[in-house]
C-alpha cells in the first residue's frame, strides 16, 4: 500500500468499521447526538483540511468530489487488503502516489514561476525608490541608522531584534521591538543576512530587500513559498567579535 493511501486510511478509520458506516444498527441509548455528530464531523474535515494545507493542494480543489470519495471509502465493501476492493472506486487509489506528485510537482512549479515574476517585479520597482541600493549580489538595503564604528565581519556574532515579511507585507517571522534581542552568529544565517548587516555598526537599523537566492531560495520553507523575495527590518544592538581559537599544544609529538 502506497504512502498516500496510507494516510488516508488514517484519517478515514474512525468513520469506517470493516468497510461499513459505524453507529447506524447501534442501541438508541449509544447512538452520539446531533451536536456530537456535528462537531465530530466538523473536525475531521478540519483534520483533513489540514493535511491538504501541509502538503499545499491549493484551494482550487473539487470538494465535492472529495466528499464523494469518502462516502464511496466508508461505504466499499470488504477490507482493504482485499484484492477487489480498489475495484469499486473509480480512480484507483493505488494510483495515488503519482497522481498526487504530479499534481503537487506541477503546482509547485507554477507557483515557483509566478513568485519568480513578482519577486523581479518588485525588486526592479524598489531598487528605484530613493535611499535603496543594490549591490553586485542583487541585495538591496536602505541604511536607517548606520550605528557605532563596531561593524560585524562574517564570522561575528550579532544580536538583532527583525520583522521578516513577504512582498505583500505578511509578516513571516519577528522579534518585537519589546523583546530581547537574538544571538545569531553571520556565517550561519543566509546570505543577504551575512552581507547585509556587515554595512551597520552597533545600534545600527537597517532595511533589507532579498532576492530569493540570498534567501530561501527554489525551496523555501513551510513559511516562505519558492522564489519569494522578502524584506526585513533590522536593528542590530550589539556585536560579538570572533576570536581564534588557540592553537592547541603539542607535547612530545602528541596534541594534547
Amino acid at each position: 500500500m502506497n504512502k498516500f493511501f496510507a494516510v488516508l486510511l488514517i484519517g478515514l478509520a474512525v468513520a469506517a468499521c470493516a468497510g461499513k458506516p459505524a453507529g447506524d444498527d447501534l442501541p438508541k441509548e449509544f447512538q452520539p447526538s446531533k451536536a456530537q455528530v456535528d462537531s465530530v464531523s466538523y473536525l475531521l474535515g478540519i483534520n483533513f483540511g489540514s493535511w491538504l494545507r501541509q502538503y499545499d493542494f491549493g484551494s482550487g480543489l473539487n470538494y465535492a468530489e472529495i466528499i464523494k470519495g469518502m462516502k464511496d471509502f466508508v461505504n466499499a465493501e470488504g477490507q482493504p487488503q482485499d484484492p477487489d476492493f480498489v475495484k469499486q472506486f473509480k480512480v484507483d487509489p493505488n494510483e495515488m502516489n503519482n497522481l498526487f506528485n504530479s499534481y503537487l510537482e506541477k503546482r509547485r512549479t507554477g507557483v515557483s514561476m509566478a513568485n519568480k515574476k513578482k519577486s523581479e517585479d518588485f525588486l526592479a520597482a524598489n531598487g528605484k525608490k530613493e535611499g535603496v541600493v543594490t549591490t553586485e549580489s542583487g541585495l538591496q538595503y536602505k541604511i536607517i541608522e548606520p550605528g557605532n564604528d563596531v561593524k560585524p565581519g562574517p564570522q561575528d556574532t550579532v544580536w538583532v531584534r527583525y520583522k521578516g515579511t513577504l512582498t505583500d507585507g505578511t509578516v513571516f517571522d519577528e522579534v518585537p521591538e519589546d523583546a530581547d534581542p537574538i544571538r545569531l552568529t553571520l556565517n550561519r544565517v543566509v546570505p543577504g543576512w551575512t552581507e547585509g548587516l556587515q554595512l551597520i555598526g552597533e545600534g545600527g537599523k537597517i532595511e533589507l530587500y532579498l532576492p530569493a537566492e540570498l534567501g530561501y531560495g527554489e525551496q523555501g520553507n513551510q513559511a516562505i513559498g519558492p522564489n519569494s523575495a522578502l524584506v526585513f527590518d533590522v536593528e542590530m544592538t550589539k556585536v560579538g567579535k570572533y576570536v581564534e581559537p588557540a592553537p592547541v599544544e603539542e607535547v612530545k609529538g602528541k596534541k594534547k
